[in-house]
């Protein structure tokens, strides 16, 4: 399938998907969250793909925000309709997707770019990347989840100084609050993403799926994340991946995963 707004590239079993609109900063328009969700729809489905990078075009920015030339003028009920399609489209669909998503934060994540960084399992930042979320200045609220991922991320008291104020911070400032996991310099970035990609395909897919449910159920309401913890490790015992991964460390070698 071919895209307008993202390229996508592969190497092994690691998908890098890069938001390519740099005349807008790569900012999320309708036509750009479709188009991604489509990409890691297809991902999901493709078994050879372990472990995907997201990240901007270009050195300025992730994702500048979202277009706000396309809901300027919305009515109350379509500003909900756009933040609940957002969130079920892509934000809440990369949160739980089987697959780890690794944002690769390479300058501005502002607003829904931030937003969509956050919805990925976790963040690698270039020391050039400067993050915030300043819809409160444009008298609007985040729209994406920010309200939520961002107190989980960094705490309560933070989060709201952070969205209340509109401020902007640096890479190594979110890094302290535990926004992103590294910081690098810009030029190694995406070859620092793959070297933890690389990492993480030598083990089980099948564990890994089961341990981003059980993660996220901490989260989520009405659900026990301790019971999807119990329930998932049990099912494990029944997976081909971990008769491999035992018998690999009983026969001191190493294991060889399927995902079945």
């Amino acid at each position: 399938m071919s895209y307008k707004n993202i390229q996508l590239s592969k190497e092994n079993s690691i998908a890098t998907v890069t938001i390519n609109r740099p005349e807008k900063l790569n900012a999320l328009n309708k036509d750009t969250i479709e188009e991604l969700h489509q990409v890691f729809l297809e991902l999901e489905k493709n078994y050879q793909t372990r472990v995907i990078i997201l990240t901007g075009s270009g050195e300025k920015a992730f994702v500048a925000g979202a277009d706000i030339s396309e809901f300027a003028d919305f009515t109350v009920e379509e500003g909900i309709q756009l933040a609940a399609r957002g969130q079920d489209l892509l934000f809440n669909f990369v949160e739980n997707l089987k697959i780890p998503v690794i944002a690769a934060v390479n300058g501005f994540a502002l607003g829904g770019g931030l937003e969509l960084a956050m919805a990925c399992h976790f963040r690698v930042a270039s020391d050039t990347a400067k993050m915030g979320l300043p819809e409160v200045s444009l008298g609007v609220i985040p729209g994406y989840g920010g309200t939520q991922r961002l107190p989980q991320l960094i705490g309560k008291g933070r989060a709201m100084e952070l969205i209340m104020t509109a401020g902007m911070i640096a890479a190594e400032e979110a890094y302290r609050m535990g926004l992103v996991n590294h910081i690098v310099p810009q030029a190694e970035l995406l070859d620092y993403c793959k070297s933890i990609a690389n990492r993480i395909i030598k083990n089980s897919p099948l564990a890994i799926t089961k341990a981003i449910k059980a993660i996220n159920a901490s989260n989520k309401e009405g659900e026990n994340g301790f019971e999807t913890e119990i329930k998932s490790f049990g099912r494990c015992f029944g997976t081909e991946d971990f008769k491999e991964g035992t018998t690999a460390f009983l026969e001191k070698r190493k294991a060889v995963f399927t995902g079945n």
